[in-house]
């Protein structure tokens, strides 16, 4: 990375928006990126009243002053936004636009899914599989556009996520608590999530989980993956993921034909077992790959790209 004369050099600002936190990126018009760093997060649900709105437009100035404090002048931003809906793209490129005292059209907008996957793939060349806190793959087509299978929330699926890996363990724990009192408390799943949520008993787990957030309850995963080596249970937990995982890859193969699959998200970080458990599930043959790329660095890259594709003189690597 090396410095930039913001005088006589515009730079292009990328944006990876979850919930917990946002990643951002500045590239010069080479696509070359030059400082990143992170601010708060904020997600397309908070569009749908004016308190998220004023929220988000915080974070935003956040990310503005800390890019400014770089002595850089913004011309074009790409944000990949968790909970974004098409329709709300005129709305959040507003926002931007403002914040970042952008030229008309120097704001783009689209999900953190659909920026997964260009920092994955080219269009049309492959699936990508995403397991966080929910689970999703994910395939943009040589035409641009998004397919996609699962992302349907904790409520109806999200297997194979950091969420449900943390359900799955606590389930086994207080159904077997519930047929034989006693039976689990000494083993090393039941003494990790104990350990995790400050007691063994069930009023401790309560108090944390229904006082938790999705996401918070997600870290569990954490727990299970701790102790699978000690811990059938927890083991054949992660291996079930990853299975449930390759079900999301595999409905697009089905769909789109055979191609490359891409990893991301922490969930491939807990155990090697939650990637070869999806890898044993695909067809023989499929090229398998952790994402290469931070989606943050993408965006701002494709910030640059489309100045470029403006004004042709400039070129991207």
């Amino acid at each position: 990375m090396h410095p930039v004369n913001a005088a006589s050099y515009p730079t292009f600002l990328g944006l990876d928006a979850g919930g917990t936190q946002t990643r951002w990126a500045l590239a010069d018009a080479a696509g070359q990126v030059l400082r990143e760093g992170q601010v708060a997060g904020f997600s397309g649900v908070q569009l749908h009243d004016a308190a998220g709105c004023a929220a988000i437009d915080a974070v935003l100035q956040d990310a503005a002053r800390a890019v400014a404090g770089e002595g850089h002048r913004v011309a074009g931003v790409v944000a990949g936004v968790t909970g974004f809906d098409p329709a709300q793209r005129p709305q959040l490129c507003a926002l931007l636009s403002a914040a970042l005292q952008l030229p008309e059209g120097g704001a783009q907008a689209l999900s953190d899914i659909e920026l997964t996957c260009h920092a994955a793939f080219a269009p049309g060349e492959g699936v990508v599989v995403i397991a966080g806190t929910g689970s999703i793959a994910a395939f943009v087509d040589r035409a641009g556009t998004l397919h996609r299978a699962g992302g349907r929330g904790a409520v109806i699926d999200d297997a194979g996520s950091g969420h449900w890996i943390a359900r799955e363990a606590l389930r086994h724990v207080w159904r077997a608590e519930d047929e034989t009192p006693g039976s689990t408390l000494q083993q090393p799943l039941a003494q990790a999530l104990a350990q995790a949520v400050g007691g063994s008993d069930w009023a401790h787990t309560r108090a944390w989980v229904y006082g938790a957030s999705r996401g918070e309850l997600g870290t569990l995963a954490r727990a299970v993956a701790a102790v699978a080596e000690r811990d059938a249970v927890a083991l054949g937990i992660l291996h079930r993921a990853g299975a449930e995982l390759a079900r999301l890859a595999l409905a697009l193969l089905r769909l789109h034909g055979a191609r490359p699959v891409a990893l991301a998200g922490r969930v491939f970080e807990l155990h090697p077992v939650v990637q070869q458990s999806l890898q044993q599930q695909l067809p023989t043959g499929t090229p398998l790959q952790r994402l290469q790329q931070p989606a943050h660095h993408q965006a701002a890259k494709l910030a640059a790209r489309s100045a470029a594709a403006t004004h042709p003189t400039r070129q991207i690597r």
